[in-house]
């Protein structure tokens, strides 16, 4: 019998609570399969398995505070666990099925229809049904079953939330902790927004040059966000003071530029996971460290130390074609980057004789919200100044 210990999850990690497990006492868990999830004030994430066996007891149940190198779970991890693995009916015996969540989430199992003989068991809910009764704050008891044996189905969920539109929805864990810190970073910075209007122009002439082999060699679009993140790169090199945190009475400027992208969870939260030394990066790099990001960050993949050490964040609302959306610090960081909708527009062109005339051409807002403890508003738009400086003149070509 092995013992499952909660692992370091992070440098400034002590703790963390256990939000779901994906195994069952008597299943049987193969080597880094998905084991648990634990909620920590950075991220949730799923802990894979550290070893293949059968999940025999379940010392932390969901809802339980732990502190790092607590004991979780034990396995049996013989040589026979992967195929003439222990019955559930026998694992039960060593250890019984995990008790319903503690106050801070609704509970998660709901009686199942008695057979001819009631026995009181109990059917556990799916994860994902877990997961939405939990973030709608809704009593698993009011919302009918039709799955096999009355088991509530997600179709189930949404039908009672179509049907009952007034339910109250409490703030879910990510909701919470986004509306902590946002508040304290309004409370400590001076935030002030410098915005400016930026031809996209030269970008888009590469990006539709290359869009059709980029995606089919990458998988993934090339959108303006890389070569954005290149031209800050560059704007702060001239610029440093931008790529720095607020210490005590102090300002602290950083060597190197570890970007923070906000990360949109299904319209649940915000994650800004890190990409280390961008400055370092080329443009393709970047644009495929970023892909990287935010797909661990979705699937839940991200361990706490993706989300820390930080200098500079950017966050893109631009998709949803906002004109320009004025954001809030990434403490303690002194500014933020909201790269906003691109558009075709008219412009005034001049040409190499100093004639003027109209042209269309993608266009969009770029909007800086910065910390006037920091520098003043001169600083902030000659570094803005810069970074269109760069989006508008380089040669984006010799880049891809």
């Amino acid at each position: 019998m092995a013992d499952v210990l909660l692992p370091q999850l992070g440098e400034a990690i002590t703790e963390g609570t256990i939000t779901r497990w994906f195994k069952q006492v008597g299943d049987t868990v193969r080597l880094e399969e998905p084991l648990y999830e634990v909620s920590t004030d950075k991220v949730d994430s799923e802990v894979p398995s550290p070893l293949e066996g059968v999940l025999l007891e379940i010392v932390a149940n969901e809802g339980a505070v732990v502190e790092v190198g607590a004991l979780l779970a034990r396995m049996d991890a013989g040589d026979g666990a992967g195929s003439d693995a222990v019955t559930a009916e026998a694992a039960a015996e060593v250890a019984p099925p995990p008790a319903a969540a503690s106050s801070r989430e609704p509970a998660v199992a709901v009686p199942a229809p008695p057979p001819a003989q009631p026995t009181g068991a109990t059917r556990l809910l799916s994860p994902v049904v877990r997961r939405l009764l939990a973030d709608h704050g809704l009593d698993p008891a009011r919302v009918t079953g039709t799955g096999l044996g009355g088991r509530i189905t997600r179709a189930d969920v949404e039908r009672f939330l179509r049907e009952n539109p007034d339910v109250a929805e409490p703030f879910n864990r990510i909701r919470r902790r986004t509306g902590s810190h946002m508040v304290a970073s309004k409370s400590t910075s001076p935030h002030v927004l410098t915005a400016m209007e930026v031809d996209y122009e030269g970008v888009e002439t590469v990006r539709q040059a290359h869009r059709a082999a980029w995606r089919e060699a990458e998988g993934s679009s090339l959108t303006y966000l890389p070569f954005i993140v290149r031209a800050v790169v560059e704007a702060i090199a001239d610029y440093p003071r931008i790529n720095a945190s607020v210490g005590d009475d102090e300002l602290i400027v950083h060597g190197d530029v570890n970007l923070a992208v906000a990360v949109d969870l299904d319209f649940q939260g915000l994650v800004a996971p890190v990409l280390r030394r961008v400055d370092s990066l080329s443009l393709t790099d970047i644009a495929r460290g970023i892909v990287d990001m935010a797909g661990r960050a979705r699937s839940r993949r991200l361990v706490p130390d993706d989300l820390a050490g930080g200098t500079f964040t950017v966050t893109n609302p631009g998709q949803y074609g906002t004109m320009f959306q004025f954001p809030i610090i990434n403490q303690p960081q002194v500014a933020i980057l909201s790269t906003d909708g691109v558009s075709r527009k008219p412009v005034v062109v001049v040409d190499e004789g100093g004639e003027e005339s109209i042209a269309i051409h993608s266009v969009g807002v770029l909007a800086l919200a910065w910390d006037h403890r920091a520098f003043d508003g001169a600083y902030a738009a000659a570094f803005l100044g810069r970074v269109r400086q760069v989006i508008e003149t380089r040669d984006w070509e010799t880049e891809l």
